[in-house]
């Protein structure tokens, strides 16, 4: 249970004295409001004391408001007054226990303490400094804004109001049950997501209670997932304009105040090969590079373990010009081909998690040196084959393609390979056999994970693997069949 707020300002300023009074940011000063002890309380530079003095502090001081402060009597009487009959612009839900008070505090707000008064009064005049608005680094596109989400998640939910001017778009602000209480915000259109879903939403992100909550992604293990849990059927963005189409289409987005990362929920197996960019292009480009995401896909889980398995025990299925290179390159080399590529793919992962994590001014030249050695240096030692190197190459480029896909891609390619060069042939049939069931049974809020593919339906043509020219995903399709019942 809460403790609540004294009448005793004594009391109050005690208790908050104890909770924060050995850090160096918190700022108590006491002050007299026409004979009445106050405090003001915050602190420093999540609340700004100018503008605390500017919009508060000269309205108490006006000489029509001084002249009434003084005929009243008692603590509770000039809060009543200040609270609703004065121009201070105060929030409308005062503080009345010590948990809504240190909410208060730590969101950026100023609180007004009077003796006598049982609440106090919160005003919002936040000076948080955080990370300017930017360009996403890990989504780039052609067209459309260049905005991102920053860090703080009031800023963030305004990026997105700004977009979704509605009175449709609603944004939840919620305190997650955790030891540092994080703020975080559920979003979603009410007239396009189904309302049952936001509820079960909202119970299950109400029971997650990790250590710390400091990215939106730390709620998955919470949001009960069924099925194999390789894929996970929730996404990630940066961007405003890809939340807010989400938002659009009946998706739910989920920001965490901290980071800029928006978690999308339910999110499909087809939404990762499509982009914004789709849909300032022409349809049948997009098409086209949809298709060729998805092929890239499949060459980057498949591809080493297909060249193992068919150089290995299918050998009669390679063209006998490329066979006798490939015998050549491997006599050189003193490990077995599926060694080989093994080492090759390891070695890869090293290094894009070396410049991944290496400082940007020596994260490129890591990556070009470390690619250097392995390419060259390895082939002219003779300690890895030349179709070895190129087949790793192509499959790493082919993940980029759709970098949301990296994590699983990475564990079905080791999966492929490792099958294929033990079992061969029927080692690639488990494999897949094991990849469409890891696809097929992730299901999340009711959604599965490939709707629209499995069964195939009527918006996989629409708006999945092909895209309909923009007038048409944009007419209803109640208007478009009476169009052509009347052309007919």
């Amino acid at each position: 249970m809460p403790q609540k707020l004294s009448s005793n300002l004594d009391e109050n300023l005690s208790v908050l004295q104890d909770m924060f009074g050995a850090s160096g940011d918190y700022y108590a000063k006491k002050i007299s409001i026409e004979g009445v002890s106050a405090a003001i309380l915050l602190f420093d530079n999540l609340a700004g004391i100018k503008s605390l003095w500017e919009i508060v502090l000269e309205n108490i001081s006006r000489p029509r408001v001084a002249l009434r402060l003084q005929a009243l009597n008692g603590g509770e009487a000039v809060y009543e007054y200040l609270m609703h009959d004065t121009e201070v612009p105060a929030e409308p839900k005062s503080a009345e226990n010590m948990d809504d008070v240190v909410t208060r505090l730590t969101a950026g707000f100023a609180l007004l303490l009077i003796d006598g008064a049982d609440k106090a009064m919160a005003f919002s005049v936040q000076s948080l400094k955080f990370r300017s608005v930017e360009s996403p680094s890990a989504e780039g596109n052609m067209r459309g804004s260049r905005e991102g989400f920053c860090d703080i998640l009031r800023v963030n939910i305004s990026l997105l109001r700004r977009l979704l001017r509605t009175p449709n778009f609603v944004a939840e602000l919620i305190q997650s049950d955790t030891s540092l209480k994080t703020e975080y915000a559920i979003c979603y259109d009410k007239t396009t997501v189904d309302a049952k879903k936001v509820q079960s939403l909202k119970d299950r992100l109400q029971q997650a209670k990790p250590p710390v909550l400091l990215d939106s992604s730390y709620f998955v293990p919470w949001l009960k997932i069924r099925g194999i849990r390789l894929f996970s059927p929730v996404g990630y963005t940066e961007r405003p304009t890809v939340a807010s189409a989400k938002i659009q289409e009946g998706k739910i987005v989920v920001m965490v105040n901290g980071s800029p990362s928006a978690l999308i929920v339910p999110f499909l197996f087809l939404e990762n090969f499509s982009c914004l960019d789709d849909y300032a292009g022409p349809a049948y480009f997009a098409a086209l590079l949809r298709i060729l995401k998805m092929l890239s896909f499949v060459l980057t889980i498949t591809l080493p373990g297909l060249f193992v398995s068919t150089a290995a025990y299918a050998p009669e299925l390679i063209p006998p010009e490329l066979l006798y290179k490939i015998a050549a390159a491997e006599q050189g080399t003193p490990l077995p081909l599926f060694a080989e590529m093994l080492v090759v793919i390891l070695v890869l992962e090293i290094i894009r998690e070396a410049g991944l994590r290496m400082p940007d001014s020596l994260g490129n030249s890591v990556s070009l040196v470390a690619a250097l050695i392995v390419g060259d240096a390895a082939i002219s030692a003779g300690v890895l084959s030349t179709y070895v190197i190129l087949v790793a190459a192509v499959t790493s480029i082919a993940m980029f393609v759709t970098p949301s896909l990296y994590e699983p891609a990475s564990v079905l390619r080791a999966t492929f390979l490792v099958a294929g060069g033990i079992a061969g042939p029927l080692g690639l049939a488990a494999a897949s056999v094991f990849a469409l069931l890891a696809l097929s049974t992730p299901e999340l809020l009711d959604v599965p994970y490939m709707t629209m593919l499995m069964p195939a339906q009527k918006n996989l043509w629409k708006d999945g693997i092909f895209r309909k020219k923009l007038p048409d995903l944009a007419e209803p399709e109640n208007t478009a069949k009476k169009g052509k019942e009347k052309e007919i």
